[in-house]
């Protein structure tokens, strides 16, 4: 698998109400899919909203992978993710425990 590193999504950083300092969790993103994945979004599931795109207007071409940091000041393993592709499509999937998972892949 090839590796791609964003230094822009190296750090994500989400306003936490919380004061309580929880350990940063990192996981890979592969995209194993046939198209660009555009679009990146990652938000606790307890949020009901997503959180802003990761790529931040860059891309993750198919058979490449990114580290991702979530440093977001929260205590919860739990969380929702969405890709959106550049031939229109978007993938969702809920409630990961990322803490456990690892890794996370985008397939067709």
């Amino acid at each position: 698998m090839k590796k791609l590193h964003f230094t822009a999504l190296a750090a994500l950083a989400l306003t936490a109400a919380s004061s309580v300092c929880a350990e940063d969790l990192e996981f890979l993103l592969y995209n194993d899919s046939s198209a660009d994945l555009v679009g990146f979004n990652i938000s606790p599931a307890s949020s009901g909203d997503w959180e802003d795109d990761l790529l931040e207007g860059g891309y993750l071409a198919p058979g490449y992978e990114i580290g991702v940091d979530i440093a977001d000041g929260l205590t919860t393993c739990i969380y929702d993710i969405r890709g959106i592709f550049s031939d229109g499509s978007s993938a969702e999937d809920f409630e990961l425990n990322l803490c456990d998972l690892g890794e996370y892949t985008f397939t067709d």
